[in-house]
């Protein structure tokens, strides 16, 4: 199909797989401020309020990691590996190395990643927040990822991408596995500002165990490259809950080939996709996929997009039940604003722009559960930064 080709012609071959070495910072405060700045726009605070803990990988370096609250561990990849022999059995559980050339390159090539969990019954208070940030021309950033929410846990992890804003080029490759274990609930939101020039390749599966919960929250609103990523989630266990939202803006060139997929495989699990796109000149592709293969299973699936500008926006919604009584269902909608709806917000002393600008916000603005306060209040203005950048 056309509108793959320039996804298909990104070659992991063709980037960097060594990049200079990076200090680690002991103290946040620390940071460049240009580099705390960009942390910020992702949710990433250096100053760690509200936060259990910290990561921040900055191309294959690790720059700084700890947990601040009791019951939950934070650490890189290899050394949480070395400090539990049984992780090695969760390495590639989910996502078969030889996958396609993305996961052989991270299989073969590893540069760290993190592990983050939340021990048996804790309840996290404040979110862990987690940086994947790439400072070198060329690199190929390959990251492995583990977060294990055990039983009876509760916790909510921000993660934040970006690059430096000179780069020219640059791959991310990030496997991640997700394990809610009986009775846990997980929140991940992630916040990509990856850059014009940044290709972008997550591959990431989650597991899901009786009674447990799953948030999971995707946002782009800055220009990218290309992004393709399908993650899947398997709802195991009687109960099992999978919430998925995702707002992405495509601007001129960008290219997003973004969806999720959930499989029911347990009775009365329930999971619920709900998907914003504004084609402002770039292609967006939002794929959804729910599939029940038992009785008594519920699924909703809302897939709505703008076009501002001449681009694509192509909703995708699947629906795949196997057996009887399965409960599931699927919304999609592309189009323009509603002229009516600018008239009546200008009767009310709005100008036009300012009509639209408040559309455009009141439609990229879905009620996004488990956010901290100050954390939505910045996406609110990074939303209407977004506006402006499109028009």
């Amino acid at each position: 199909m056309c509108h793959l080709d320039k996804i298909d012609n990104v070659n992991p071959g063709d980037y960097n797989v060594t990049a200079r070495n990076h200090s680690y910072v002991k103290q946040l405060s620390k940071i460049k401020p240009q580099e705390a700045a960009q942390f910020l726009n992702v949710g990433v605070d250096t100053n760690e309020k509200a936060r259990a803990g910290t990561f921040i990988q900055k191309d294959q370096s690790i720059i700084h990691c700890e947990s601040v609250q009791a019951g939950v561990e934070v650490m890189g990849i290899t050394t949480a590996v070395d400090t539990y022999p049984w992780l090695s059995d969760y390495m590639w559980k989910s996502i078969a190395p030889d996958k396609d050339r993305f996961t052989e390159n991270a299989n073969k090539i590893p540069h760290e990643g993190y592990f983050i969990r939340a021990l048996p019954g804790v309840k996290v208070k404040d979110p862990v927040q987690s940086c994947l940030y790439i400072s070198s021309e060329g690199f190929s950033q390959n990251v492995h990822n583990i977060v294990i929410a055990e039983e009876g846990s509760e916790i909510h992890i921000i993660t934040g991408c970006a690059t430096e804003e000179h780069l020219n080029s640059g791959l991310h490759i990030g496997i991640s596995e997700f394990y809610v274990k009986k009775g846990a609930k997980l929140t991940f939101t992630m916040i990509h500002d990856w850059g014009e020039n940044i290709n972008v390749r997550p591959r990431s599966v989650t597991h899901v165990e009786e009674d447990g919960v799953l948030i999971s929250n995707y946002i782009s609103l800055k220009p990218v490259g290309s992004l393709e990523m399908f993650p899947t989630t398997y709802l195991d266990g009687k109960g099992a809950v999978a919430h998925f939202n995702s707002v992405l803006v495509a601007g001129k060139g960008d290219h997003l080939d973004v969806g999720s997929r959930i499989i029911l495989n347990a009775p009365q699990t329930r999971a619920e996709i709900i998907s914003r796109g504004i084609a402002a000149g770039g292609t967006i592709i939002a794929r959804g996929d729910l599939v029940g293969k038992v009785d008594g299973v519920k699924a909703h699936l809302e897939c709505k997009g703008l076009i501002l500008q001449d681009g694509l926006m192509h909703a995708i919604p699947e629906l795949r039940g196997y057996v009887p009584g399965v409960e599931m269902s699927h919304e999609a909608a592309v189009g323009k604003i509603d002229q009516r709806e600018i008239e009546y917000l200008m009767a009310r002393g709005l100008d036009e722009e300012e009509a639209v600008s408040t559309i455009v916000r009141g439609f990229l603005n879905v009620d996004i559960e488990g956010l901290p306060q100050a954390l939505a209040e910045r996406l609110d203005k990074a939303i209407a930064e977004s506006y402006k950048d499109m028009m």
